[in-house]
């Protein structure tokens, strides 16, 4: 077994806050403030302007060639004077073109990215001269210095192990804006089958058995798909108490696949897959056919999206079948009244930062002027657009207006947000509870929101960052050992090799390294813990 000890330095990091701005607008002008900047120039002129790269998100990419084009962003410069000239790289290149952009020896002022992606993470970008850590600028950004003291646990996700705070945070400040995938079903079928939604895996078993012999869309033949879901996918493979990744009990690193669980999890899914229950092409079936399987009126479960799946098939389906209708299920237990553990959520901190870079040449005003986006007239604005175009205040609450939610282009609505707002993607700014409201705007989101909610998540892997100098031997074994551990789990759940064969296939996975990938990945935890 790989056990090694590192002597890691820790670094305590200083700094006075010399007392809030009086407002962010000002702090945005300059103030007359000065510092020095990486090449040496002091920064006491107003930012006029700043390079900044991003991806394009897919739904905006469809209706305009660049964010200087969404409302938010042009009030955002109309408010603060400064003209942001957005760099996209192109769509489905994002992780190759940042390789390229911090090889070079000039970057854009600001780079929107998961900067823990950089070979070594965040920590050897800062270290590179790529990446400029946010903490001696902490007194000239009060509104994220405000968010991060009253919450610590966002502080430490924000940070390198070193407690080098990476850049501005894309932050979901409650917890059902942090969920956004989980098992859903046709209601519509249940109810002409008087069943309910299912909560354990007998009761989903019993369900299923009812879609696949009782033709419930009614065609009279025997078609219909009672589950499609992925190899190893979390919301079923977390009933038995082991996801297909790895996990902590007590802060002790786990690795779900190798664990007895997962071997009873297989067993359940051969079965479904026997008895003709789970799609028997569940292992090739790609998006397209899954719309297809789906507007088919074929599917009664599977696991999807709030908006591109729930949303996104009513939305499809309200002319041509209007009785069609899904719903959120509580991700299944084994047993009745247990709370569930494991669930798709992300962080509140999205890893997903705006990153300040060695080649700005004003740092200073550009703090500034990013931190006013997490003032509450610059969350507002990246959230809900311009007042009296893309929202109005009704008693003091900013409600979306037509130009949004009944757009006269006919796009679909989660194009029509694209184009006005921010709130609906990233960015350093907060994105507002009362959008996510109104942006699920069909009771079944809301309703499977709360229940994908549900989970007590205590067994999560918080945001580790793999140490520099385990990067590529991590990566390596994973890399085997995904490639593997895939092709082993579609036999087994196909039946073309014995689940007695388990203990094989973990010796299998240990001779590829896994017990060293968990002694990383527990260093990696107990630095984040120590933060």
């Amino acid at each position: 077994m790989f056990m090694h000890t590192r002597k890691m330095r820790r670094y305590a990091v200083v700094f006075t806050m010399l007392g809030l701005l009086t407002t962010t607008l000002a702090a945005c002008s300059g103030g007359g403030s000065e510092s020095t900047g990486p090449a040496g120039k002091e920064q006491n002129e107003p930012l006029k302007s700043l390079t900044y790269w991003v991806d394009l998100f897919p739904d905006a990419a469809a209706v305009m060639k660049s964010y200087g084009e969404v409302t938010a962003w042009k009030e955002i410069q109309a408010k603060t004077g400064v003209e942001v000239n957005f760099q996209h790289p192109a769509q489905g290149q994002l992780g190759e073109q940042f390789n390229l952009m911090v090889a070079s020896n000039k970057m854009p002022d600001v780079v929107d990215y998961g900067w823990n992606a950089y070979p070594g993470g965040a920590q050897k970008a800062i270290r590179d001269k790529k990446l400029i850590p946010l903490n001696d600028y902490l007194e000239h950004a009060p509104n994220l210095s405000k968010l991060l003291d009253e919450n610590p646990e966002w502080r430490k996700m924000a940070s390198t192990d070193d407690g080098d705070l990476i850049g501005f945070p894309f932050i979901r400040e409650d917890v059902t804006q942090q969920v956004f995938l989980g098992p859903a079903i046709r209601k519509d079928w249940l109810d002409k089958l008087n069943l309910s939604v299912p909560e354990t895996i007998d009761e989903w078993y019993t369900v299923l058995k009812a879609f696949k012999e009782q033709d419930p869309n009614g065609n009279g033949e025997a078609d219909e798909i009672p589950i499609l879901i992925p190899a190893g996918e979390l919301a079923f493979a977390g009933a038995f108490g082991t996801p297909n990744d790895f996990y902590q009990e007590n802060n002790t690193v786990k690795y779900g696949p190798i664990e007895p669980g997962f071997k009873e999890y297989l067993a359940t899914m051969n079965k479904w897959y026997n008895e003709g229950l789970l799609d028997k092409d569940f292992a090739t079936t790609d998006a397209k056919m899954t719309d297809a399987k789906i507007t088919g009126n074929q599917v009664g479960s599977t696991v999807m999206f709030l908006n591109g799946g729930i949303g996104k098939y009513m939305d499809l389906m309200k002319v041509s079948q209007p009785d069609f209708q899904i719903v959120g299920s509580p991700y299944p237990t084994l047993n009745s009244g247990e709370q569930p553990v494991f669930g798709h959520m992300d962080n509140p901190v999205t890893g997903i930062f705006a990153g300040i870079t060695g080649s700005n040449q004003n740092v200073v005003e550009t703090v500034k002027f990013l931190d006013y986006l997490y003032s509450d007239e610059g969350k507002l604005t990246m959230n809900f657009g311009k007042e009296g175009e893309t929202y109005k205040l009704v008693d003091g609450e900013p409600q979306y207006t037509d130009a949004v939610l009944n757009n006269a282009d006919g796009l679909p609505i989660s194009q029509a947000f694209r184009k006005h707002i921010m709130g609906a993607t990233s960015g350093p700014f907060v994105q507002d509870v009362r959008h996510t409201k109104q942006y699920t705007t069909k009771p079944e989101q809301q309703e499977a929101m709360k229940l994908w909610s549900g989970t007590t998540q205590e067994k999560k892997m918080p945001p580790i960052t793999i140490a520099a100098e385990d990067s590529s031997r991590y990566s390596s074994i994973m890399t085997d050992l995904n490639t593997f551990k895939d092709e082993k789990i579609l036999k087994f759940i196909m039946g073309t090799e014995t689940l007695d064969d388990f203990d094989k296939y973990v010796e299998m996975l240990k001779g590829l390294g896994i017990d060293e990938a968990i002694q990383i990945q527990q260093e990696a935890l107990d630095r984040y813990n120590s933060r």
